[in-house]
């Protein structure tokens, strides 16, 4: 099936969430809650783990994605990064397992991102959680969901407690410069699993250390902005996709009204 995101958003949306499920699947045939995995276990260079799990959801996604897609380009964490992708005009960026130490683990908090970009921006994206059965997907200008219930960051602009997760030395500072109490939850260890929750209010904004790659973050990029929110780096601008630079300096997801008195606390607690 080929579409024109510009035409139906909604359809790429649809169509990715039906992949990023079907991918899951394929990983969950590895993956044993609170066991370690059954998947044969690699290390790339830098000492990440990568599993088959990985590699087969990998390959399945690019395989379905881009039969739909055969003009985008591809940007996955399993897949050499091709200089070509930067002469389309749309790119598909995949992370077939965000936390594959969770997935190697049994830690279910693990993740399918999948996100369609056109012009730079995400039109379409889903971060799929297969072992708690969570799918949060959005379209430019529909909105976001979970499960197909729609969300919405938290709107307050200014309280004197948040709940939070990221790293906490940066939460920390944040919280003495805000004057603020902070709840920080338990460490999150999928990125875009984290900005959903941020997205979905069930944390009032979340943070990331510096090193994080496009392919964690350009789903939940979408997601919290379609729920009235953003991700940004300390400069606080929309952030560009399908450049040559893909890795990120710290990151903050959080809603739009809170987001100005934020950015201050966050650029000095990041080292900006």
């Amino acid at each position: 099936m080929t579409l024109d995101p510009n035409r139906d958003a909604c359809a790429a949306r649809d169509l990715l969430v039906s992949a990023a499920r079907e991918a899951g699947e394929v990983a969950l045939a590895w993956f044993r809650p609170g066991a370690k995995t059954s998947a044969a276990v690699e290390s790339k260079a830098g000492g990440s783990p990568v599993t088959e799990a990985d590699l087969a959801s990998d390959a399945y996604l690019r395989r379905r994605l881009g039969e739909a897609f055969p003009e985008a380009g591809w940007l996955s964490e399993e897949t050499a990064d091709d200089p070509a992708r930067l002469t389309r005009r749309m790119l598909i960026v995949v992370d077939p397992i965000d936390g594959t130490r969770a997935f190697v683990g049994g830690d279910p908090r693990w993740t399918v991102s999948v996100a369609l970009i056109v012009d730079g921006r995400p039109l379409a994206g889903v971060v799929h959680a297969p072992a708690l059965a969570e799918t949060y997907a959005a379209a430019r200008g529909a909105g976001a969901q979970m499960n197909g219930a729609p969300l919405a960051s938290a709107a307050r602009a200014a309280a004197s407690q948040y709940t939070v997760a990221g790293p906490k030395p940066i939460l920390n500072a944040m919280g003495v410069r805000l004057g603020a109490a902070l709840d920080i939850r338990p460490f999150v260890p999928s990125l875009a699993y984290r900005m959903c929750l941020a997205a979905s209010g069930a944390l009032d904004f979340a943070v990331a250390n510096a090193d994080s790659h496009d392919w964690d973050i350009a789903a939940a990029d979408l997601l919290l902005e379609e729920a009235g929110g953003r991700l940004v780096e300390a400069a606080g601008e929309r952030l560009r996709y399908n450049e040559a630079r893909i890795r990120r300096g710290a990151i903050l997801g959080a809603p739009d009204a809170l987001a100005p008195r934020l950015l201050e606390a966050f650029r000095a607690a990041a080292g900006a």
